[in-house]
């Protein structure tokens, strides 16, 4: 439980059907320090406020409430690689490794230690069961997208595999938000027109560029700009500071001999450089994944036809994944992808549920 009006509806929809509920938030960290009104800083996902909604929402349903400190696993397994993503200048989402590392790993330990049979959250998505003999005890579980298609949340969790899909329950994931919130209303829940959060919960202050830099100096190092022709035309600030397809804030002290506008096109951290380019350079059909993981738990046993994000909030496009024996993949788009970034997340998908997803790699 968050505090929020998802995992409120969530809890409040088991009570209901009947299912003996507990309910569990877990402390995360944030950066040391004091906020704009002198107040310790606390993580978005369970800043004292938080804590005291989610807490009288659980005794007005009348369930147990437990408040679990994860605040240095959180920090060694979300936080630490994350910006360890972006030293290696890649743009990484933290969200796979608090969904793999922490919400399914160290939470669901904990539930499991409660006596819990199912682990529940407020995420937009649905499990599906199957009769399949090759499967553990004859059933595999699928992960499909929630009904919402603009809230829909199957990308960050296609790090699940079949033994967190055994006891993963999403109740919002057959609702609408609208619906979620008129199930709110409906229950009492004072969250009903909770507003939504958007930045990373650690960012205390809203600007991960700043973090980066107070976290870890050595990353802030200013280098060349070149165009992938070879010309120098600006100083960058920071590789982490960039992303691939990124046009406002590069700063250029002269203009490419072209004169078009400039895209960044490569971080390229053997020279701590920034290569840019016009759009028309930007896109690729065949994108490297590395560290794949699929939630059959097992590659398909050759290519597949199928749609893949390469971000969160990218349309899905159609193209061929070709499942590697070392745990990577490539995937071949019909038509080229712009948005294509190393450490983001490729998933890929057969009509709406979840084949698997991994890292995106740089193609040389």
């Amino acid at each position: 439980m968050s505090g929020g009006v998802d995992s409120s509806v969530a809890a409040a929809l088991l009570v209901e059907q009947g299912y003996d509920v507990v309910g569990i938030m877990l402390r995360l960290w944030a950066e040391e320090g004091n906020d704009a009104y002198g107040q310790p800083n606390a993580n978005r996902c369970c800043a004292p406020e938080a804590v005291a909604d989610a807490r009288a929402i659980a005794q007005q349903l009348g369930i147990p409430f437990y408040d679990v400190h994860a605040e240095q696993v959180f920090k060694q397994r979300v936080v630490d690689p994350w910006i360890n993503g972006y030293a290696e200048a890649t743009t990484p989402n933290p969200c796979f490794n608090c969904n793999r590392s922490i919400r399914f790993g160290f939470l669901m330990q904990r539930a499991l230690a409660l006596g819990a049979d199912y682990m529940a959250t407020g995420h937009y998505a649905q499990v599906r069961q199957y009769d399949d003999a090759a499967a553990e005890a004859g059933v595999r579980f699928a992960l499909a997208k929630g009904r919402d298609a603009k809230k829909d949340q199957s990308y960050v969790l296609h790090v699940l595999g079949q033994k967190d899909l055994r006891r993963a329950m999403f109740p919002c994931g057959g609702y609408v938000k609208s619906e979620v919130r008129e199930l709110a209303h409906k229950f009492g829940l004072p969250t009903a027109e909770r507003p939504e959060s958007q930045d990373l919960c650690f960012l205390t202050q809203g600007d991960y560029r700043g973090f980066l830099v107070r976290q870890m100096p050595e990353v802030a190092v200013p280098g060349p700009i070149f165009t992938a022709a070879g010309e120098h035309i600006g100083q960058h600030d920071g590789l982490p500071f960039y992303t691939v397809g990124q046009r406002k804030g590069l700063n250029l002290s002269v203009k490419s001999s072209t004169s078009e506008p400039m895209f960044v096109l490569k971080l390229d951290a053997a020279r701590n450089a920034l290569v840019v380019g016009p759009a028309s350079a930007l896109g690729a059909r065949q994108v490297m994944v590395r560290a794949m993981h699929y939630c059959a738990d097992v590659p398909p046993s050759g290519p597949i036809a199928a749609t893949a994000k390469v971000r969160y909030k990218a349309k899905e496009a159609s193209g061929t994944l070709y499942p590697n024996p070392n745990g990577s993949a490539r995937f071949e788009f019909d038509e080229p992808q712009r948005d294509a970034t190393p450490g983001q997340g490729l998933v890929v998908y057969v009509g709406d549920e979840v084949v698997g997803g991994g890292l995106i790699g740089r193609n040389e």
